[in-house]
């Protein structure tokens, strides 16, 4: 009894440091409590951001099954944007942790800057395309014409702000990379809170504030989004972290840029293969209505929650990856991708045997409509089915792109979804008439083939070689 005390009192200390961020070596030392101290963070941080998702289905679900369906069609077109952002962090968190690991600050702290620069410049041209042309966008994604009367300005305003998406992914990757990741979290923290207070006002109307209906969540969400990051900047350029920018940092250094974009192309391609997927399931789940279309975006919303916990962890093995590779320790990097895969699969079966037991309850808090209830739990049930293989497939992917080889993870992402699951899903859902769990049995499939594929490529041990 003594002993478990004296464990829970460690433990919590472990978390309380965690939650900190006053350890930052992570190249020394213990491995488990090095994935400790990231991960908690990490998974913090990554709840944070899945809660952005859960708080709107909860608050637009009362809006009716055609609001949810716009939320659910928007989000699939700004998995693109993810896709991007996303494929940028990598390079970032990837060069960051490598320069860490280097001591090199100054590096680190100028790779910021070129990173910013960047993800300005493209989120610019994407909101361009999303004011202009919200209507068409959901048009192609198969909405009826009501949906698009009711739901283009949800679209138009959460793309034309893609903006605050960008940086607040690219930012929070600087952080993660210097291994400041209770900084990343304690910005996600602070957005939410505010997300969770605007939502309700913008969507039902709140004295002087009109009542927005569905577009309100996208108002909310934004100012949200955008408040985070000026936090984010105000940290970086007041030096309230490892990575410190000044005014000297802010010019254009085109051997850094090009070297940014080198290593993050392939992270974008990998996650433009992946989000493409989603989209075009999507399409296909747009083709059983709207209470289907709606079980299923409530079912991915709930799903996403519980993966981020898992993609923290992913993250954390990635910045350990980079950081021992840039202190020229392999085997120990290694070391820490076997162990956080081992970590996170425990997580992950937990998880899955909870959606199994619970799956309609968790839904029914979004919705009481029959069949979005059925469609919703039973997309829970099965998706999650593959959780565990999710768990070693996410961090050992992520390990590749903390190295900095992000070529590998592309080619993996294309023949598992674009020459595997997007054929399956099409053919078992339309043509062999399995209806909408084809396409919930395509996604666990490709899952486990990536992460089977992974495993054999990373043992190769080809990414210790990469140079960034």
């Amino acid at each position: 009894m003594t002993q478990n005390k004296l464990t829970l009192t460690r433990l919590f200390s472990y978390f309380k440091i965690a939650i900190s961020g006053k350890e930052q070596e992570f190249t020394s030392g213990s491995i488990r409590r090095a994935i400790f101290m990231l991960s908690v963070p990490m998974v913090l941080e990554m709840m944070m951001e899945s809660v952005f998702f859960l708080v709107d289905a909860y608050f637009v679900s009362s809006l009716g099954a055609n609001a949810i369906a716009t939320v659910g069609l928007t989000e699939s077109v700004l998995t693109l944007v993810y896709a991007v952002a996303i494929g940028l962090s990598m390079g970032v968190t990837a060069i960051v942790a490598r320069r860490v690991g280097e001591q090199d600050i100054e590096g680190a702290s100028q790779t910021a800057v070129q990173s910013i620069f960047l993800g300005i410049a493209v989120a610019v041209i994407i909101s361009v395309i999303g004011i202009l042309f919200p209507k068409e966008i959901l048009g192609l994604m198969g909405a009826e014409p009501d949906l698009i009367a009711d739901g283009y300005g949800y679209t138009q305003i959460l793309l034309g702000g893609n903006v605050t998406i960008m940086l607040l992914f690219l930012i929070n990757a600087i952080f993660r990379g210097a291994g400041d990741a209770s900084v990343a979290m304690r910005v996600l923290i602070f957005s939410n809170v505010l997300n969770i207070i605007l939502d309700p006002m913008f969507i039902f109307g709140f004295g002087p504030i009109p009542a927005f209906g569905v577009q309100g969540a996208a108002i909310a969400t934004t100012i949200g989004r955008g408040s985070a990051v000026i936090f984010q900047l105000l940290i970086l350029f007041y030096g309230w972290s490892k990575i410190k920018v000044g005014l000297r940092d802010i010019v254009l250094r085109t051997g850094i840029m090009i070297n940014l974009i080198k290593v993050s192309l392939g992270g974008i391609g990998q996650f433009i293969i992946g989000t493409s997927s989603w989209v075009f399931l999507m399409r296909i789940m747009a083709e059983f209505g709207s209470e289907v279309l709606a079980g299923y975006t409530i079912a991915i919303r709930v799903l996403m929650f519980t993966l981020m916990p898992s993609w923290g962890m992913s993250n954390a093995a990635a910045t350990l990856v980079g950081q021992n590779l840039g202190a020229s320790k392999p085997e120990r990097a290694e070391q820490s991708v076997w162990k956080t895969g081992k970590y996170n699969a425990y997580f992950m079966l937990l998880v899955s045997l909870f959606y199994l037991f619970f799956a309609e309850a968790i839904i029914k808090i979004f919705s009481a409509e029959a069949q979005v209830i059925e469609y919703g739990a039973l997309s829970l049930r099965v998706i999650a089915a593959g959780y565990v293989f999710y768990a070693y497939g996410m961090v050992v992917i992520q390990s590749f792109n903390g190295a900095g080889d992000t070529r590998t993870p592309t080619i993996i992402n294309f023949f598992c979804f674009w020459v595997f699951q997007l054929p399956f899903a099409y053919l078992a859902a339309l043509v062999f008439e399995w209806g909408a769990i084809g396409v919930f049995v395509s996604i666990t499939f490709a899952e486990i083939l990536i992460a089977v594929i992974g495993i054999i490529w990373f043992r190769k041990g080809t990414w210790k070689g990469v140079k960034v």
